[in-house]
């Protein structure tokens, strides 16, 4: 009888812990997040800047409905892009203090507006207000023969930050 007892209730022990346990997880985001940092070896540690943003994707869509010139956009995609400056650092010839900022953008043909805002955990750019802007630099616009169906963000050699999206490649100096 103590045998039967025992192994009842070990059985239901692993049937109501396995139950209880169980996560339900979700689905790959549609934009998924990505990270691009300067220096951009994985081997160097001591990194300058790193930026935490969303890759949204054209799909058969103009780069224009979706970042229209002259509008703040969130530079991504779901939350506000972020940029983390490890070290102070001249960005677009304007100082910038070691910190972490959201990063916004305003579309452009020949030159792209790059701001960084002092407010965090911002969801797209609804909730932007420019009371906050740190800094607010151009960066120049430029189109390349290859296409990115993915909004990218990457690091240059000299560690320049530039975006691409379509045909769109905007390049911002940076002095780290």
């Amino acid at each position: 009888m103590k045998n039967v007892f025992l192994l009842t209730f070990l059985t239901l022990t692993f049937v109501f812990s396995t139950e209880a346990t169980a996560q339900k997880f979700s689905g790959l985001d549609k934009s998924p997040a990505d990270i691009a940092s300067y220096p951009t070896s994985y081997r160097v540690s001591d990194k300058s800047v790193r930026v935490i943003y969303s890759r949204p994707q054209l799909k058969g869509r103009n780069l224009s409905e979706l970042a229209p010139d002259g509008k703040v956009w969130r530079t991504g995609a779901n939350e506000a892009a972020e940029i983390t400056f490890y070290k102070d650092a001249t960005v677009g010839g304007k100082a910038v203090k070691a910190g972490t900022y959201s990063l916004f953008t305003i579309p452009g043909a020949d030159e792209w507006t790059v701001i960084l805002n002092s407010n965090l955990n911002q969801w797209g750019a609804y909730s932007y207000d420019s009371a906050a802007d740190v800094a607010r630099v151009t960066a120049k616009a430029s189109t390349d023969g290859d296409s990115l169906e993915a909004f990218s963000i990457a690091f240059d050699d000299n560690g320049n930050m530039v975006m691409g999206w379509g045909t769109t490649r905007v390049s911002l100096a940076m002095s780290l």
